[in-house]
């Protein structure tokens, strides 16, 4: 099925009604892009997780096969964002309205028919909201629902290698905020919102754990409770002043083409993955 367009907002109600009725409605993925409003250091502006989020939209856009029927709903850029709340310009949601609201979506992608939801996210204190409103929302709508962060997925350049070579292992886990790979980004989308003369290697007390303490500073063992300031009290986490923008189109070339190469894997996936009833008959 060819969609008329991409996105949720430019279709009319009619062609709604013809896509439910169509007999490929099964392989259509609606996307929810879900992002935050919120600080990334001095040198950064609020709008990066939207930016990024965005940006690997449109890299997966330019990827994908023109047959493969994608709709991607209205990004919803103010996310929960309570461990920047201290840091002027943060916009945050509580965890239960990022619930409520993301389930009243979700339901009304399936009043449209439509049976396949990928929530898609740029902001790493939503991650765990996103596995909730996944099971409730199949629990309550029998919708499949899959949930992926641009930043997780093994990202590869078109000859296949990983682009996390580009950048050293200290950055791949301690650069979580406004470091070498988002400040790349933001040069790459728009270098003239990106303050480079305030980019510096902001270290994070995360990595003087890891070297004082060798099971809660391994990084698997616990998990603390944290708000950014515990971390770096200028707001970000990494190495920003190694920022270029060959590394971030490279990152948006490779989260693009693992966001096309997944949504092609879910347009494809059986409605029979989900199971209605338990089923005992093979008992003895």
């Amino acid at each position: 099925m060819i969609l008329p367009s991409r996105y949720w907002s430019d279709l009319t109600t009619r062609q709604f009604a013809h896509i439910a009725g169509h007999a490929d409605i099964g392989n259509v993925v609606a996307v929810l892009p879900v992002a935050a409003t919120e600080q990334h250091g001095p040198h950064l502006p609020v709008s990066v997780d939207a930016d990024l989020l965005n940006g690997v939209i449109a890299a997966a856009i330019a990827q994908m096969a023109e047959a493969l029927p994608v709709l991607f709903l209205p990004a919803q850029i103010i996310g929960k964002s309570n461990e920047h709340i201290r840091f002027p310009g943060t916009l945050t949601l509580s965890a239960q309205t990022i619930i409520a609201l993301w389930m009243e979506m979700g339901a009304s992608v399936a009043r449209a028919g439509i049976r396949k939801l990928l929530i898609f996210n740029s902001h790493g204190g939503q991650a765990s909201v996103m596995d909730i409103v996944a099971r409730d929302l199949r629990s309550q709508h029998d919708l499949i629902v899959c949930h992926s962060n641009w930043y997780n997925p093994p990202l590869l350049d078109p000859q296949g290698e990983p682009v996390a070579r580009y950048f050293p292992p200290e950055e791949h886990r301690f650069g979580i905020h406004g470091g070498d790979m988002e400040t790349s980004m933001m040069l790459a989308l728009n270098p003239a919102r990106v303050d480079m003369a305030q980019a510096q290697n902001f270290r994070t007390s995360s990595q003087d754990r890891s070297e004082k303490f060798p099971v809660l500073g391994n990084g698997a063992t616990a998990k603390l409770g944290w708000q950014m300031q515990d971390y770096n009290a200028m707001g970000a986490a990494g190495h920003a002043a190694a920022a270029t923008a060959e590394k971030g189109r490279i990152l948006l070339d490779a989260a693009g083409r693992q966001l096309a190469g997944l949504l092609a894997d879910i347009s494809a996936l059986p409605l029979s993955t989900l199971v209605d009833r338990p089923d005992f008959s093979g008992c003895r």
